[in-house]
């Protein structure tokens, strides 16, 4: 059976389609002119030289007295650079240093991964430096300042979303009575008046994975990728926020005996999923924090129960039920110079088994993507980057520019794609990274062979992070340190 027109008796009819039919067209490629029309974005090279010299020469401590909020409890927050003395002799130097951390970091994410995929406990992982960046922290880039015990002693630690449990380095120390070297003072406990250890039978110790017991005593155990560990006594402690506020009975670890590359943090704060995180101990309906460029000596904060700001841009936070303390956030694709990129937007789920999704990570530096994804980013970029003079490959990365010289370039824009269509789109100084005082950058993305996706500190600079615990959303604000 077929389907005709006649045109004479049909004309309103006809004219009515063919207008319909126009229109369409016409609307389609409008939509399709604003998803898929090229798009640049000025990188400013002598305003990234500039940082890069002036890390160089920065004189720790440089505190600065950033405002802190009345109505939440806050923290300041510092790069690693601004808190601890360093000895490297040029710019390479230090990038290589924070590559080496951020390789060791996400081995041990992985590791913990595959520990809870093959039914393990998994232990929580490694350091990450509060918002100071956190340069001698052997792990963490970052470092927040937060006060233990009564009377309150101050300590920088490395906020970690990636872990659960908050501890710091205790006297006395177990191995052969040495201590690693951090900035503050190490915490005595005989010193605190609010110093209670918990029994072994107590709640929050059978939440640990791997609680111990020791003299009626519960004893925790954290181990990291790389190899570094701290074991300790599991208590509660009275924590005092940035704008005074003190907070009893909060579960940390004291941790005596502790080894590996820790240095100039005195430990951690576990802000990942789980039942002790201290987001959770507080029971807050939210957290936020802002990265500053690692290379500044400004600084952040770190809070909680804070109004996410206005102009944030939302994705879900979504859960992998075999393992609590990532923090997975939904993502439906990439797009480079405005082009989405010709990837699945199932790619970054979670499947039935646990494996795949993507996490915004505090304690990682570089943005780890799936091989696929990577390589047609980088096709993408390449493509739209010919007029910059290209470089060869400087180990880790393979995609690299010789810009020594340049003012500003154009480059392509680079986005990912969160739900409902929205679109984070980064700065150019938070995917193109300077290896050397010679002015090379490369575009700072690394493929990873592992199921899991992860979005890096150096993506996240300058951009608030506000985790809505209540709604499960994760929102990016720029400009908001």
């Amino acid at each position: 059976m077929s389907l005709s027109l006649d045109m004479n008796n049909n004309k309103p009819l006809f004219s009515t389609l063919l207008f319909i039919a126009i229109l369409n067209s016409l609307l389609f490629s409008s939509s399709l002119a604003r998803v898929f029309k090229e798009t640049t974005t000025v990188f400013d090279v002598s305003a990234s030289s500039n940082r890069a010299q002036s890390a160089l020469s920065m004189t720790p401590p440089q505190f600065h007295s950033h405002r802190l909020s009345n109505s939440s409890l806050s923290l300041p927050l510092h790069s690693r650079l601004a808190i601890h003395k360093h000895s490297y002799k040029d710019y390479e130097s230090l990038v290589r240093a924070r590559l080496a951390r951020d390789a060791a970091r996400v081995q041990s994410l992985n590791r913990n991964l595959n520990l809870a995929l093959a039914g393990d406990a998994v232990r929580p992982n490694s350091l990450t430096a509060p918002v100071v960046s956190g340069q001698s922290q052997g792990s963490g880039e970052y470092f927040a300042r937060i006060a233990v015990g009564q009377p309150p002693q101050s300590f920088y630690l490395v906020p970690d979303t990636g872990s659960d449990i908050t501890w710091l380095q205790c006297l006395p120390c177990s191995y052969g009575n040495t201590c690693y070297q951090q900035t503050d003072p190490i915490f005595n406990p005989t010193s605190s008046s609010s110093y209670r250890p918990l029994s072994c039978d107590s709640q929050q110790c059978q939440s640990l994975n791997r609680p111990g017991c020791q003299s009626g005593t519960c004893v925790y155990q954290v181990r990291y990728g790389d190899g570094s560990f701290t074991v300790g006594d599991f208590v509660t402690e009275t924590l005092t926020f940035g704008n005074s506020k003190s907070i009893p009975n909060l579960p940390i670890g004291c941790g005596h005996d502790n080894e590996g590359l820790f240095v100039g943090a005195a430990g951690l704060i576990g802000l990942g999923g789980g039942a002790l995180s201290l987001s959770s101990q507080l029971k807050a309906s939210s957290f936020s924090y802002c990265l500053v460029d690692r290379d500044s000596d400004s600084s952040s904060t770190l809070e909680f129960d804070s109004a996410p700001p206005s102009d944030s841009i939302t994705t879900p936070l979504l859960k992998n039920n075999r393992i609590d303390s990532y923090r997975y956030v939904q993502v439906t694709g990439m797009s480079v110079g405005g082009k989405a990129l010709s990837i699945s937007s199932t790619r970054f789920e979670i499947d039935g088994s646990g494996m795949g999704g993507i996490i915004v990570d505090s304690g990682t530096f570089i943005t780890r993507l799936p091989t696929d994804v990577y390589e047609s980013l980088r096709e993408a970029f390449v493509q739209g980057a010919q007029s910059l003079t290209a470089a060869g490959a400087i180990s880790p990365f393979d995609t690299c520019y010789n810009l020594a010289g340049q003012s500003n370039v154009q480059v392509p824009t680079v986005a990912f794609e969160l739900s409902k269509g929205k679109l984070l789109q980064l700065p150019a100084n938070n995917y193109l990274i300077r290896m050397d005082t010679a002015g090379s950058y490369c575009l700072a993305f690394l493929k990873t062979t592992s199921s899991l996706s992860i979005i890096g500190s150096f993506q996240q600079q300058g951009m608030r992070v506000s985790y809505d615990l209540v709604n499960s959303l994760v929102g990016f604000s720029s400009n908001k340190c």
